[in-house]
C-alpha cells in the first residue's frame, strides 16, 4: 500500500515458491537459493528481455522479506491466503507453526493456565463462592 509504513510489500507472490525453497527452509537455504536463481535469472545474461528483468525484481523482492528475520515472521503471519492456491501438503507445511499455535499445541501455556487456575480458585474460596455454606 502507497503511504503506509508496512515494510513488507503486500503481494499475491508466495515468495517461497519465488525463491523455491520449503517453508520451514534455513536463512543459509534461502540465501543459497537466491543466489543461484539472481544469476539465472539476471538481466545482463538475458538481454533486452523484460520478462527476465520482472522474474529478476521478483527474486530480489522475495529475498528481501525472507531474509530478514522480522519481514519474515511478518510475511508468515500476514502472507497470502489463499487457500485454493495450495495443495494440502502446501498449505499445512505453509501455516503449520499457526496452526499448531491456534490449537493450543505449539506453545507451553501450562504454567501460566496452572498459576491462573490457583488465583481463580484462591479468589473463589476468599469470597465464599467455592463452597458456599
Amino acid at each position: 500500500m502507497e503511504g503506509s509504513n508496512n515494510s513488507t510489500p503486500t503481494t499475491s507472490k508466495d515468495y517461497y515458491k519465488v525463491l523455491e525453497v520449503n517453508y520451514d527452509a534455513t536463512d543459509e537455504n534461502i540465501r543459497l537459493s537466491y543466489r543461484k536463481l539472481a544469476l539465472k535469472w539476471h538481466p545482463d545474461k538475458h538481454k533486452g528481455d523484460s520478462a527476465v528483468t520482472a522474474k529478476f525484481q521478483e527474486i530480489n523482492e522475495a529475498y528481501k522479506v525472507l531474509s530478514d528475520p522480522a519481514k519474515r515472521f511478518d510475511y508468515d503471519l500476514t502472507g497470502i491466503y489463499e487457500i485454493d492456491k495450495y495443495t494440502l501438503n502446501e498449505y499445512l507445511a505453509r501455516f503449520k507453526g499457526m496452526i499448531l499455535t491456534c490449537n493450543g499445541l505449539g506453545i507451553d501455556q501450562t504454567q501460566i493456565w496452572a498459576q491462573q487456575l490457583m488465583e481463580t480458585i484462591e479468589f473463589a474460596d476468599k469470597e465464599g463462592l467455592l463452597f458456599p455454606n
